[in-house]
């Protein structure tokens, strides 16, 4: 469980060093696609070590293998957690960004933007908003987690 957070960590450590210094340099939805991707990952981390911790108090008897799976069962097992729902309703909304058809906006300019087809909206995502997803919610989430697993003190 805690290596899964571990590597979360290190996940994040890798989307604050694109946000921070590639897409600084760069500005290529390419790199903000690689971002998402990264953030992404830190959450199936995340997720991956909620489901142990849960096994481990035998709260759960098997971990679910697809992401929606482990989404829908997270939910279940937390119905009254809206906090958590939210952490889950971006992963899932992450998830969806990189499978979506995109454009290109602004390449190589401040305002880069990249611009996602999805079911029922368009979605833009630039610097601002990579930031706010990565300084807000994914670190907020891996908090969140540890606090959830009691490995952090209570406030």
């Amino acid at each position: 469980m805690k290596e899964y957070l571990d590597e979360a960590k290190e996940e994040l450590k890798r989307v604050d060093h694109i946000i921070y210094v590639s897409l600084k340099y760069t500005r290529t939805v390419d790199i903000i696609r690689n971002a998402i991707i990264r953030l992404v990952s830190a959450y199936d981390y995340i997720i991956e070590a909620l489901f142990i911790y849960n096994k481990n108090q035998k709260k759960i008897e098997h971990i679910p293998k697809s992401p929606k799976e482990k989404l829908d069962a997270l939910v279940r097992m937390y119905p009254e957690d809206k906090k958590l729902v939210r952490y889950l309703a971006l992963y899932s909304f992450l998830r969806e960004l990189i499978k979506a058809q995109f454009t290109r906006r602004e390449e190589y300019r401040r305002h880069v933007t990249m611009i996602s087809q999805l079911k029922n909206q368009t979605a833009e995502t630039d610097i601002d908003v990579l930031e706010d997803n990565y300084d807000k919610e994914a670190k907020e989430f891996l908090e969140y987690a540890e606090l959830l697993m009691d490995l952090r003190p209570h406030d």
